[in-house]
């Protein structure tokens, strides 16, 4: 698999796309939005431009990486990939349209895998005519940092499929962990309700937002705080993980918090809009002042 395509610019794509150029794949990073292909090699410029400051690499090899990228906002130019990554929106209707796509694009022979946090592989497969090939490899964010893949099997996964993606998955040295196929798999079916259950003690004023956060991070060990990691993460992709588990397990522990939907609606993201249970409207590195929630 010399050669890797990813679908979707945005953070987690091209943090996926900066993880197998350092590891010497030709990365076809694929985004309708030009503007999109431009910040993520901009994105990834400034990443290696870090670890170029902390002697991690040499001025040559941050050359040597992005030449091996290209962009294209062509799905189609992704049909000579032996393996196609998808990196959109939690969004199954959107997902189910790229996947029947590249499934009339791509060889027979080609792996179609998935970053979604939560949607099921098993759906996602059912939409191409190679379900033995479909699989779900779940970066954590950010991607270049993070080591885990959670490496997700849908009910029609080859052992093949599997084992392949686990060996690349620890060539771009990453720690590849396989679960089944159930809604929020592993990772995001204990973190999110853990996250949720934080946002509801804010909104039910058992403590305000940098209590919470001191708490877990002090007494747990955390590295982050529940709340913290929410704007990290965009609260409206945590709405939709719970939503995804609330409606596969049935079950309404998985319901969001309605502090956590109405910030949503009120367009209050977490870092990438600049507010969410913190301020960040000076920029990511300023200091982060809670907001009070009574």
């Amino acid at each position: 698999m010399e050669k890797i395509s990813i679908i979707g610019a945005g953070t987690m794509g091209n943090g996926i796309a900066q993880v197998f150029a350092m590891n010497n794949y030709k990365v076809n990073l694929i985004d309708l939005n030009l503007d999109s292909l431009s910040k993520a090699i901009g994105t990834i410029s400034i990443n290696l431009d870090r670890m170029i400051k902390k002697d991690v690499i040499s001025e040559d090899q941050k050359l040597l990486f992005l030449d091996n990228l290209s962009t294209s906002t062509n799905i189609a130019d992704a049909k000579s990939s032996k393996l196609v990554i998808e990196a959109v929106t939690e969004n199954i209707e959107i997902k189910l349209k790229i996947f029947q796509e590249l499934d009339q694009l791509c060889s027979s022979e080609t792996i179609l895998a998935t970053n979604t946090s939560s949607i099921s592989i098993t759906e996602i497969a059912a939409a191409t005519n190679r379900e033995d090939k479909v699989i779900g490899m779940h970066f954590m964010n950010p991607v270049p940092i993070m080591k885990l893949v959670e490496v997700i099997r849908g009910r029609k996964t080859s052992d093949q499929t599997t084992n392949t993606i686990i060996e690349l998955s620890e060539k771009i040295k990453k720690i590849a962990i396989e679960v089944n196929d159930y809604p929020g798999f592993i990772a995001n079916r204990i973190l999110l309700p853990m996250i949720n259950e934080a946002i509801e003690a804010l909104h039910t004023g058992v403590a305000k937002v940098q209590n919470i956060d001191s708490i877990m991070k002090i007494g747990m060990g955390h590295p982050m705080g529940p709340l913290q990691l929410a704007d990290f993460i965009g609260l409206d992709v945590c709405v939709s993980i719970l939503e995804v588990m609330h409606e596969g397990l049935k079950d309404i522990k998985y319901a969001p918090s309605d502090l956590l939907k109405n910030m949503v609606k009120s367009g209050k993201l977490g870092v990438k809009s600049g507010e969410g249970f913190y301020d960040y409207s000076n920029g990511k590195k300023a200091q982060i002042v809670a907001k009070q929630f009574q």
